[in-house]
C-alpha cells in the first residue's frame, strides 16, 4: 500500500537555529495521527514544510508516492494535500459561502480570470453551501464571516480544508481558542471526515489525543522523541517528562 505521507530526514534551520532536525514519519491512507509537543517544538514549521510553504534544507517528502519536496503549494494540492491554519484566514467582510467559493476556485484556471462574475456561478455557490451544511452552517451561508462566532469561523475553516476532497488533510490546532462546547462540536465534525482522507493534526490537549489519534508523534526541539499508538506514547517516560512535565 502506498503511504499517504512519507517524510524522510527532514531538516530546516532559521538563522543557524535548527527548527526541524532529521524528522522522519510515515502515514497510511485514512490514518488519524496527532502531533504534540511543547511550544517551540517545531510543529507548525513541520506543517509548512509538508505543505510547501517552507523549503527544507535537507530531506524528502512524498504524498501518495509522489516526491513533492521541491514542488510548489498548488502542485501539492493537486496531489491531494489540503491544510488549515492556526490563525483564522477568512475574509471577514465576505459571506461564509463566498469564502468557501474562493477556496473552491483555488485549483481552477478560472481563478486567473479577474473579470469572471462569480455571482453567476451557481454551481460553485451550491457546492459551497453543501460544504457549509456539512459543518452545520448551511443556514448561515449568506452571513458575513465577521458576524458569526469564532467557533463558527473555525468550522468554516474546516469546510475550506475539505473543499477539494483532499486525500491528506493537515489541521493546525483546529480547536485553539474554542469553548468546551465548541470544541465538542468541532471534534465531532473531524471524527465524521471520510476515511478516504488521512488526517494529520496538531493539538496540545492530551484528552484529544486519546479520542482522536491512532498514532501520535511527539516533537521536542524539532526532533521526534516518541512515536507510536496512543497507549505507547501516553505511557512513555519521555512523553511524561517533556510534554506532561513529570
Amino acid at each position: 500500500m502506498t503511504a499517504a505521507l512519507e517524510v524522510r530526514g527532514l531538516k530546516k534551520s532559521f538563522g543557524g537555529i535548527a527548527v526541524t532536525q532529521n524528522v522522519s514519519m510515515t502515514m497510511q491512507p485514512g490514518e488519524r495521527r496527532l502531533i504534540i509537543g511543547p511550544n517551540g517544538a517545531g510543529k507548525t514549521t513541520l506543517f509548512g514544510l509538508i505543505a510547501g510553504e517552507i523549503r527544507p534544507d535537507a530531506g524528502s517528502i512524498r504524498i501518495f508516492g509522489t516526491d513533492v519536496t521541491r514542488l510548489p503549494v498548488p502542485a501539492r494540492a493537486r496531489c491531494g494535500l489540503s491544510r488549515t491554519y492556526q490563525i483564522i484566514t477568512l475574509f471577514p467582510r465576505d459571506t461564509l459561502a463566498h469564502n468557501v467559493v474562493l477556496g473552491l476556485l483555488a485549483p481552477m484556471a478560472l481563478r486567473h480570470n479577474a473579470a469572471v462574475d462569480l455571482s453567476k456561478r451557481t454551481d460553485l455557490h451550491d457546492h459551497a453551501v453543501e460544504l457549509l451544511e456539512g459543518v452545520g452552517l448551511g443556514a448561515k451561508a449568506l452571513q458575513r464571516a465577521c458576524d458569526v462566532s469564532y467557533g463558527e469561523q473555525r468550522r468554516v475553516e474546516l469546510a475550506l480544508g475539505l473543499a477539494q476532497r483532499p486525500r491528506l488533510l493537515l489541521l493546525d490546532e483546529p480547536l485553539a481558542g474554542l469553548s468546551q462546547d465548541e470544541r465538542t462540536v468541532v471534534q465531532r465534525l473531524i471524527a465524521k471526515v471520510s476515511r478516504e482522507t488521512a488526517i494529520l493534526m496538531i493539538e496540545h490537549d492530551m484528552d484529544v489525543a486519546l479520542e482522536f489519534a491512532e498514532q501520535i508523534t511527539v516533537l521536542h526541539y524539532g526532533q521526534v522523541i516518541v512515536e507510536g499508538d496512543r497507549q505507547t506514547v501516553v505511557n512513555h517516560p519521555r512523553t511524561k517528562e517533556i510534554y506532561l512535565g513529570h
